[in-house]
């Protein structure tokens, strides 16, 4: 299981028009014991892009040598 505000990656066809697939978000709610996930994405400027519910298997831990890079958001 996730735990709250763990950094994880979106590994799944994006849920919402403004995210892709490697996005970086943090959970900010878990449900059912890690059955679901609420994730917050976040532009450069700390402004909320996308908050969206999620299963488990639609995102995963950001593991340690994994480098995050930026892109315009719509």
């Amino acid at each position: 299981m996730i735990a709250e505000h763990s950094l994880v990656v979106l590994d799944a066809d994006p849920p919402h028009e403004n995210l892709t697939r490697g996005d970086v978000g943090t959970v900010v709610h878990v449900y059912k014991g890690g059955k679901g996930y609420e994730v917050e994405f976040v532009d450069g400027g700390g402004h909320t892009v996308a908050l969206v519910t999620v299963g488990s298997d639609d995102v995963r831990p950001i593991k340690a040598g994994e480098l995050l890079h930026t892109r315009k958001t719509a």
